[in-house]
């Protein structure tokens, strides 16, 4: 239930959608994302939904280097 939770709270009002609703959302679906963000984002990588946002490589990468790092933990 707790991630439930956590996850209404990230997507607002598409708390209520399925799951493929919400990947298929664009990315300003996601609570402080704004539609500015969502456009520069588009931009700078082509990222025109959720599901894009979720692919990025670079955040992949940094997800990757942040689970490495136990100098933080």
């Amino acid at each position: 239930m707790g991630a439930r939770v956590r996850l209404a709270r990230a997507l607002g009002a598409w708390a209520d959608k399925s799951l493929p609703e919400i990947l298929a959302a664009p990315v300003d679906a996601l609570k402080g994302v704004s539609e500015r963000q969502g456009d520069l984002l588009k931009e700078a990588f082509g990222i025109k939904t959720a599901a894009d946002l979720a692919d990025l490589r670079y955040a992949r990468w940094a997800q990757a280097l942040a689970a490495l790092d136990t100098s933080a933990k």
